[in-house]
């Protein structure tokens, strides 16, 4: 039987050729057992920490280098293939140190050690990509790093010094996209799909459905900010995999008059900001969603597909009136994102059969939208309750709406007796406080350790009184919104 074909990437200006490798080494062991690089370290295993963080540089369209900070713990080896690794130990050039790491110094931005390769890494990311940084963007950018000894505010105010510096002749946003680097990440580019005996990567939709009607039970893996913990917590060993990362057909977002269509492969870093461009209210879920280097890696069409009943994009997305786009050989076929969810994580899926992309409407009727996300932790963390409402008024009368929560079923859900009683009804406090308490006969939530069943239901009920005073405010009282028990 022929060997399997290396997984091949750029590191420090060589082409690495990992080779005999299971489909699911991760990046963080192969780094630390092949290659001894130990600087990058591990954590909790799950993408939550950032000690593991590393950035990758991917060639776009346009064979323009893009750089992103992403979890080397729950990213395989092979999803890497063709693309540029930079570690902290990337950074040293003889005795000099980095920018972001002389910053990090300066400031006393350090104490036991052990996260700060991971924090660096992911001002590095931040480096590459912007001239300079306000504190805002850097906790923004540290969001997936946890510091367990330190204060954050000389993290912090490093991240703010970074750009303060001389330009390093290593690793200057120059240097970062020269030619030679670029030429370099071309000369990766395969011809073909890479295939392996556990590891299949298509280039084309067509070859991906193909494999997948000959392998129905194939697992299909997008990101892996899921699929990574099955094997770094839960030790499952996973059937062959068929990865969607190298399909251009999948990467692309299009936008028209109608709708925005975003791909199954696109990053939810990317799906956001075009998600967020055309409904500026969804900003707040959208940096909310989880930490840049899980978004950096992670999908849209991922979160949509693995039907987790507190998956945060589903209720925006149904309650602005998703499709979900499936294709099974060469058969494809749309239908609403609710109806694509039958019961806990069972979806209208055939055998074979995958998601495409997720297409959002675009209407020229004005909507009043919001989306609140309910968690014990602001940042990364996974929602007890989030609801999304989308309400069209005709006057000061509600012509439509569509309202849906994660976090209150077994799979995302409309709350249709909410709806209808909003529909057709004057857009008032009264209405709001019937329509909160028809909350109860839509949902009866489960209680876990995130949440209780009767606060699930009490914050549901809130959460649609905090919507309308979003929209309405400054013409409604407090006192009219008293709390809906």
């Amino acid at each position: 039987m022929p060997a399997d074909p290396p997984i091949r990437f750029l590191l420090d200006g060589e082409v690495i050729e990992a080779r005999d490798l299971a489909a699911t080494t991760t990046v963080l062991d192969y780094l630390r057992d092949t290659l001894g690089r130990r600087g990058t370290k591990e954590g909790c295993a799950e993408g939550d920490c950032g000690a593991c963080t590393v950035v990758l540089g991917s060639l776009d369209d346009n064979d323009t280098i893009r750089y992103r900070a992403i979890n080397s713990c729950i990213r395989f080896v092979p999803t890497i293939d063709g693309h540029e690794l930079i570690t902290v130990e990337s950074l040293q050039d003889g005795g000099a140190l980095h920018p972001v790491q002389q910053a990090m110094v300066d400031e006393h931005a350090s104490q036991c050690g052990f996260c700060t390769p991971g924090f660096v890494m992911s001002l590095f990311a931040l480096y590459l990509n912007q001239a300079t940084a306000d504190a805002a963007q850097v906790v923004d950018s540290l969001a997936g790093n946890l510091c367990r000894c330190t204060g954050y505010r000389p993290i912090i105010a490093a991240g703010c010094r970074m750009s303060g510096y001389p330009s390093p002749a290593r690793w200057s946003r120059d240097d970062a996209h020269s030619p030679a680097r670029v030429a370099a990440l071309k000369s990766l580019r395969r011809p073909s799909a890479l295939s392996q005996s556990a590891f299949t990567a298509p280039h084309t939709v067509e070859a991906l459905a193909r494999i997948l009607e000959e392998k129905p039970d194939a697992l299909i893996l997008a990101g892996g900010t899921d699929v990574g913990l099955w094997v770094t917590k839960q030790l499952r060993t996973l059937p062959p995999i068929v990865y969607i990362g190298a399909v251009p057909e999948l990467q692309q977002v299009r936008v028209t008059n109608d709708a925005i269509t975003i791909g199954a492969a696109v990053t939810l870093t990317d799906a956001w900001q075009v998600i967020v461009a055309h409904f500026p209210r969804l900003a707040d879920l959208a940096r909310r969603f989880a930490s840049p280097p899980v978004c950096n890696s992670g999908t849209l069409g991922g979160n949509v597909a693995n039907a987790s009943p507190v998956g945060d994009s589903m209720p925006a997305l149904i309650a602005l009136g998703a499709r979900v786009e499936l294709r099974r050989g060469a058969q494809s076929r749309t239908l609403p994102l609710e109806d694509f969810y039958l019961a806990y994580q069972k979806k209208d899926l055939q055998p074979g059969e995958f998601v495409t992309a997720v297409a959002i409407p675009l209407t020229a009727t004005p909507h009043h939208i919001g989306c609140y996300k309910v968690s014990k932790r602001f940042d990364q963390d996974i929602a007890a309750v989030c609801g999304a409402f989308v309400v069209e008024l005709a006057g000061e009368q509600v012509r439509d709406a569509r309202i849906a929560f994660g976090g209150m079923a077994a799979t995302p859900a409309r709350a249709r007796h909410a709806e209808a009683a909003l529909i057709g009804q004057p857009w008032t406090p009264q209405t709001i406080r019937h329509a909160a308490t028809r909350l109860a006969t839509d949902f009866n939530p489960l209680s876990d350790l995130r949440a209780g069943s009767d606060y699930r239901l009490s914050i549901a009920m809130n959460l649609l009184q905090r919507y309308y005073l979003d929209q309405t405010a400054p013409s409604t009282r407090l006192q009219d919104l008293a709390p809906v028990t």
